[in-house]
């Protein structure tokens, strides 16, 4: 059985990742299943400083690092959305949106989102002034007045994050203190950009376009107090109020508690045999990385057991991919047959990096790249539409340098001005795919560009046939625009659904702009939050990531 594993793991954060690098320095076969981007939300986190053993780092270097540390064990990857569980019998399935994996044993590591407040017009001007990631959005604050609201790690830290742009910061304590360490909340009180109100919550945000007021009340006192922005000005309030648990996927399945956390015993199992839980989707005192990574530890050497147990019972061996030979012969590598990612040695991809000659992607990136470019069934023209502006000039490097990786993408210059600088890409024939960027798709965004691309050439990402039907029986002209930030790590779930709805649709186009660049366009829509998603230059305005499913659910 070709997607038979030891375990499947659901989430790529630290849990899911540290259980990834036990079991398979085990030798057993493993897959991280993870639908945005591997390192789960401590990826935002621009400072780690008290995880044990490293004295200073960010949250997305201790990630990587974890993932490598897993793919040189022999882990494999796939980057997919798990819309089912099917836990029962001794052969467990997992249903992505890129096929089902069989394996005796499941690990839930699926983390937490953020969480709403549910103060008046929270909802109302959420992505008008309204956040929750201070990473994605802070920038568009930029010498404004800014509210937080919370009192934990998140708030503290996030806070002193925004005086980068804010003119000021006020942070709005429920409590009568922070509930973070000392050091964490001291660094917040004592900032000369900051005021702290404890025992203070909000009562409503309002405005027209855009947030231009906050009122809240004083707990013990019941006082309420106004902040209105002066004219022609706005406000933010960013919202950082815990996180609920990520388990819809077993709700029903196994035992959760009253706030929808899993509830596991002292070895991570839940209610049901071979389905484990690890990380911050778990019934928890203390949530961070480094009880994450003990969490997952501990639900890896039980599921070791649990495998050994049902191979034995079964007579089932999951077989790992074989070797395979690198495109210069030079060294051979072993190849996630399930993410169609090649995961070489050190050694074999510095040795192609080098024959590349490429000097803006690195190793690993080539080696990914060049898989992508195999499987490509035909070829693309780029074509772009360019200025004099220095981001001109660097995506025109940008794909220049791309396609000298492959035969299967070529460069062209077009005379078409609109909204500079852009990258269209478009089949052999010179007509268009539907799928443009405008800007330089970098950081995030380079991973869901190289799938637009995947997607526009064929076979592309594979999609149910009920939502393929759904997607194609669209009879109507769609325009779709993604408006991102390239430090966004929600927006490239939204790119990527965008994008492969364009390629099976020949009705539908998705732009994609990073709004660093076009600030007309945020200002168009008064966009003050990302991803944004605009419909038919605005019959439809929403912001937050989506799937596939949920997009089409708009576009409806």
């Amino acid at each position: 059985m070709q997607n038979l594993y030891d375990v499947v793991i659901v989430g790529g954060g630290p849990a899911g990742l540290t259980a990834a690098i036990y079991l398979a320095r085990a030798k057993y076969r493993v897959v991280v299943v993870e639908k945005e981007h591997f390192g789960g939300q401590i990826t935002i986190t621009h400072e780690v400083v008290n995880y044990p053993g490293v004295e200073r780092t960010s949250g997305a270097q201790l990630t990587e690092t974890m993932r490598k540390q897993a793919e040189s064990f022999g882990a494999e990857f796939l980057l997919a959305e798990v819309e089912s569980l099917d836990v029962t019998g001794d052969v467990k399935s997992v249903r992505t949106s890129r096929g089902e994996l069989k394996s005796f044993g499941i690990l839930l590591a699926t983390g937490a989102h953020p969480r709403m407040v549910g103060f008046a017009g929270e909802e109302d001007f959420r992505g008008r002034g309204v956040a929750y990631c201070a990473t994605c959005d802070g920038e568009f604050f930029t010498g404004k007045e800014v509210f937080v609201v919370g009192g934990g790690f998140a708030a503290a830290e996030e806070a002193v994050f925004l005086t980068k742009y804010a003119r000021h910061v006020t942070i709005l304590v429920r409590e009568n203190d922070f509930t973070c360490a000392q050091s964490v909340a001291d660094g917040a009180r004592n900032h000369e950009k900051i005021t702290v109100l404890t025992n203070t919550e909000v009562v409503d945000v309002s405005g027209d376009t855009a947030l231009r007021a906050i009122r809240y009340r004083n707990n013990l006192t019941g006082e309420v107090a106004e902040y209105q922005a002066a004219e022609n000005d706005n406000i933010g309030v960013f919202v950082f109020a815990g996180y609920e648990p990520a388990t819809a996927l077993i709700d029903g399945l196994a035992e959760l508690n009253g706030q929808g956390y899993v509830i596991t015993d002292n070895s991570g199992k839940t209610s049901v045999d071979g389905l484990y839980a690890a990380g911050d989707v778990c019934v928890k005192a203390l949530r961070q990385v480094v009880t994450a990574v003990g969490d997952g530890a501990l639900a890896a050497t039980e599921l070791e057991k649990y495998a050994a147990r049902l191979q034995k019972k079964t007579g089932l061996q999951p077989e790992k991919p074989a070797a395979k030979a690198t495109a210069s012969g030079a060294a051979s590598a072993t190849t996630s047959t399930v993410s169609g990612a090649a995961a070489m040695s050190d050694s074999a991809a510095s040795r192609e990096s080098e024959a590349s000659g490429s000097d803006l992607f690195d190793a690993n990136m080539l080696t990914q790249l060049n898989t992508v470019f195999s499987r490509m069934a035909s070829p693309l023209i780029l074509k772009l539409g360019l200025d004099d502006s220095p981001v001109s000039a660097e995506l025109r490097g940008y794909m220049e340098e791309l396609a000298k990786l492959t035969d299967k993408l070529t460069v062209e210059i077009t005379a078409d001005s609109e909204e500079t600088p852009y990258v269209k890409v478009c089949r052999t024939d010179g007509s268009w795919t539907g799928l443009a960027f405008h800007g330089v798709p970098g950081g995030h965004e380079f991973t869901s560009f190289v799938l637009g691309l995947y997607n526009a050439a064929g076979p592309g990402q594979a999609l149910d046939a009920d939502v393929l039907a759904a997607v194609r029986a669209i009879n109507r002209p769609i325009d779709i625009k993604v408006l991102v930030s390239l430090s966004c790590t929600m927006c490239p779930e939204l790119v990527t659904a965008a994008q492969k709805i364009a390629t099976e649709n020949e009705n539908i186009t998705a732009q994609v702009y990073d709004l660093n660049h076009f600030p007309q366009i945020r200002d168009k829509y008064n966009v003050m939050s990302v991803p944004c998603l605009v419909v038919n230059d605005g019959e439809t305005i929403s912001f937050g990531k989506k799937n596939v499913k949920q997009l089409l659910e708009v576009l409806k």
